[in-house]
């Protein structure tokens, strides 16, 4: 197949995405998940716990993840479990979810909205991580732990007004929960008592205090590293519009300071990797009650937006080919533990998107979208560059110019163990 002068790639591995299925399919769905990932040129995909019912916390509910996605992918798919209060107590039942072939475990520090995945604290996390160390595979961490709010809303704040919601989540809560995680991260250090975990920091958003401390973690030689998302390099809260809120999410989007921070973290290496944190929902919960932001679903629906925003805002800092390949596909594949990905050379599988950085497109009604809920997503009405032409699962075609496979060949995938 000749494609020119159109770049060939690594497929991106996205290890942080939300397919709500089983449960929740009306939001996405395995089967519209992934038609738009392959759309996007992701040809792996590494499902969160949550907002499937019921959240993935044991062996049974995994095998309930792999029965609704057998047969119904078009791009290889993985899962993450998770790790809440019950099972954190209960080494057994985490035992058996990681020998299930959940490729590591999700926690969150605060409250995660789903009312089956409860927030952890510093001793639940601790006990996953000594788990996690056996199996060596990563503990991925939503961090923010709630704070005393200095700023308290009054009647003149508006729940339609974006630096509303901003106030109600200040970059404190973020600072707090990394200090506690960095403390933690200690015992990931040779010889500590979790000595083989990973700590993995989700969809970081504050470029200052916690971004210097998860610098000087690794410096002492802690295992941590760190993720941020296309939409927090791409938005800034001085031009989300009144009652938009596809652009609400947690951590929320900050001013376009802490944007610029954030990619000179990037560039500098100090952030490890992106993820699309995809996020979706119905649009009668995310577009809730005319734009009140204090209500309304919060996530960021993106799925098949991801390699186009990246290159297209990318570009004014002038983020290479090699760039992109290393923050999308080399090192969210090592983060798996899914060494036989992630990049174009023998032995690897063929993963493979082929697209075009010249191309500029808008994302309107006219254009093709997968996602079950287009409206919902904060990319809609923007223009973007970076055409996908063909995507290649495991060397098949799985999509090319606005046609997918016939059928779903997509590959579950399951760690091994070897007991």
């Amino acid at each position: 197949m000749d494609y020119g002068e159109a770049v060939v790639m690594p497929g991106l591995i996205d290890v942080h995405s939300h397919l709500d299925d089983p449960g929740r399919a009306e939001w996405e769905g395995f089967p519209s998940g992934t038609m738009a990932a392959a759309a996007g040129g992701i040809t792996t995909l590494i499902d969160m716990p949550l907002n499937s019912v019921p959240s993935t916390v044991s062996e049974e509910t995994l095998k309930l993840k792999t029965k609704a996605a057998k047969g119904r992918i078009f791009v290889d798919v993985g899962f993450w479990g998770g790790l809440v209060p019950d099972n954190a107590v209960n080494t057994e039942t985490l035992e058996r979810l990681l020998k299930a072939g959940a490729l590591g475990l999700k926690s969150f520090m605060v409250n995660s909205g789903i009312n089956d995945f409860p927030m952890t604290n510093s001793s639940h996390i601790k006990a996953g991580l000594s788990v996690l160390a056996k199996y060596k595979r990563p503990l991925l961490v939503h961090a923010e732990v709630e704070q005393e709010v200095e700023n308290d809303l009054d009647k003149a704040d508006s729940p339609r007004s974006y630096s509303t919601y901003l106030k109600t989540r200040p970059a404190s809560w973020e600072e707090a929960a990394v200090k506690e995680l960095v403390e933690l991260a200690k015992d990931t250090r040779p010889g500590g008592s979790a000595d083989g975990a990973h700590l993995h920091v989700v969809h970081l958003v504050d470029a200052r205090s916690s971004l210097q401390l998860i610098k000087e973690a690794r410096s002492r030689g802690d295992s941590i590293t760190a993720e941020t998302c296309p939409h927090y390099l791409a938005f800034s809260a001085e031009e989300i519009p009144d009652g938009d809120t596809r652009f609400k999410c947690a951590p929320p989007i900050r001013d376009s300071d802490n944007r610029d921070k954030l990619w000179d973290a990037l560039l500098d290496g100090d952030i490890d990797m992106l993820s699309s944190d995809h996020s979706p929902s119905v649009p009668q919960l995310k577009l809730f009650d005319e734009g009140d932001f204090l209500r309304a679903w919060g996530g960021v629906s993106s799925l098949q937006f991801v390699l186009p925003a990246t290159w297209s805002y990318g570009r004014d800092h002038n983020v290479s080919l090699d760039q992109i390949a290393s923050w999308w596909s080399e090192r969210p594949a090592k983060l798996a533990g899914q060494d036989h990905k992630g990049s174009i050379a023998a032995g690897k599988q063929a993963d493979i998107v082929v697209w075009d950085p010249d191309v500029e497109f808008e994302l309107d009604d006219n254009h093709p979208v997968y996602l079950k809920h287009p409206s919902v997503s904060a990319y809609m009405g923007s223009k973007l560059a970076g055409k996908v032409m063909a995507t290649f699962v495991g060397g098949n075609l799985v999509y090319k110019e606005g046609k997918h496979a016939a059928m779903a060949c997509g590959a579950l995938i399951l760690a091994a163990t070897d007991e």
